[in-house]
């Protein structure tokens, strides 16, 4: 547990640490190129740690806490030229409010870009040193009369498309699937049937479609299982429903309740219709081989809507699901650096729409806030995907900063988005915004974001709990 605690904290500090570098030295890169004088570049936030001065007379900052960074930059803070500024004539040249409205609106407008720009150079190389792989969607099982199965969709089917966007892996109808969450409708999917040439429409309809899921999962709810995973435990939780029965790490689940288990998806969907009901269960040790009958009551989870499902504290052993498939199953495709680079690019706007969208069914109610993160989850989530292997953690580095640079660029005032905003008015009514509204707008901004950040940390909490 420490050890796992040290690995999301230290993914925390490397993750967020790039991406407020990256995120400042765009700022920092173009406020050069124009002729500011930048005073300070500082990454993180708190007392300094290490702090030194370049040979261009910036201050650079390095500071304990790496939730952001920021770049002081003569005459940022003041809004005035001419008698009523306070900058010294000789410096005006290299003064922000003095430079043309067109380079404080590309100074500004830099970092979110170059956290594009990031998420771009992460999926082309991405693309160059391990390729596009996964596997082709063909239907693992379908869960008796769940919505998939009451409309003829069955095992063995290949899904080639959702709602008219070509599918070829399961990666792509996730995503497709994604772009539904919270609407009200019906959701199109084109599947060529198990043991069939042609392909066949089928329509589920939708119905604020998880809008209130903290955690969605668009193929489960519609009782699609991709593929099955060995029901084998991996991490077991101390204290919980698992350990107190005497399950094991390693352990494979061979039967609950006399039922055969094929997969862990059907091992989970018993212990979650069972909260604190005995199960009799068999499993197959690890080290020994030998097969043994244990007593498991899995505890009862309350959810919000008041209904009661099974936990037990226990977690599924890593599987290389794409080892495993059939050969004709796999799909594989190679790149070239020149050819790596309209799928970065088309990944990186892909995800940068997705995550806008987001945010505006967040706004309007469509798709709950619970699935906003904070600095928690992201640790969590950070030391997963590091300890999965480098190419799932630049992934995750790469998602994470188009939502930072999406988040930026959102018209609210302290953000970047909200400098720009103004510039835009200015560029429109020929003068600054005054600065009686610009102080308005900074308290309003500053209250937004502050909200956000407690309901990023309350959502955080809830889920440890």
């Amino acid at each position: 547990m420490l050890q796992t605690l040290v690995v999301n904290i230290l993914a925390l500090i490397v993750t967020l640490g790039i991406l407020v570098t990256i995120h400042e030295f765009g700022h920092f890169w173009v406020a050069r190129r124009c002729g500011v004088k930048v005073l300070r570049f500082s990454i993180g936030f708190g007392k300094a740690v290490k702090t030194w001065v370049g040979k261009d007379g910036c201050e650079y900052v390095i500071a304990p806490i790496p939730l952001g960074g920021y770049v002081k930059m003569l005459g940022q803070d003041d809004t005035r030229t001419g008698a009523g500024s306070n900058i010294h004539d000789d410096e005006r040249h290299m003064a922000f409010n003095y430079k043309p409205l067109w380079q404080r609106f590309a100074i500004v407008a830099a970092g979110p870009l170059a956290n594009f720009l990031l998420a771009i150079l992460v999926f082309w190389l991405i693309n160059i040193t391990y390729g596009q792989r996964g596997v082709a969607p063909v239907i693992g099982s379908i869960l008796p009369e769940s919505p998939a199965w009451q409309v003829g969709l069955r095992a063995g089917d290949e899904i080639v498309s959702v709602d008219g966007n070509d599918t070829t892996l399961w990666q792509h109808v996730t995503m497709a699937m994604l772009d539904r969450l919270g609407e009200t409708g019906q959701l199109q999917i084109t599947a060529i049937p198990a043991g069939q040439l042609d392909t066949r429409d089928y329509t589920i309809p939708l119905n604020s479609w998880q809008s209130s899921s903290a955690a969605p999962d668009p193929l489960g709810s519609l009782g699609i299982v991709q593929f099955d995973i060995p029901p084998v435990l991996d991490t077991i939780v101390a204290g919980g429903a698992a350990e107190q029965a005497g399950l094991m790490s390693g352990d494979r689940i061979i039967s609950a309740d006399g039922q055969d288990i094929s997969g862990w998806v059907q091992w989970v969907s018993i212990v979650r219709a069972s909260p604190e009901l005995p199960l009799e269960v068999v499993v197959e040790r690890a080290v020994s081989a030998e097969r043994q009958q244990l007593t498991l009551t899995p505890a009862g989870n309350r959810a919000e809507d008041g209904s009661l499902t099974g936990v037990i504290g226990a977690s599924v052993a890593p599987f290389d699901v794409y080892a495993s498939m059939p050969a004709d199953q796999r799909r594989e495709v190679s790149f070239n650096p020149i050819s790596a680079v309209v799928p970065a690019l088309q990944e990186t706007w892909d995800k940068s729409v997705f995550v806008l969208e987001s945010i505006q069914k967040m706004v309007i109610g469509l798709i709950s806030v619970k699935n906003i993160n904070g600095p928690i989850t992201i640790a969590q989530v950070a030391g997963e995907t590091a300890s999965y292997g480098l190419e799932v953690y630049l992934g995750f580095l790469a998602i994470l900063s188009i939502s930072l640079g999406v988040m930026n660029l959102l018209p609210i005032p302290v953000l970047d988005g909200g400098h720009l905003l103004y510039y835009t008015i200015e560029a429109i009514i020929r003068r600054p915004v005054p600065e009686r509204i610009q102080a308005m707008g900074l308290q309003l901004g500053l209250l937004i974001i502050g909200g956000i950040m407690m309901l990023a940390i309350y959502n955080d909490v809830s889920r440890l709990l």
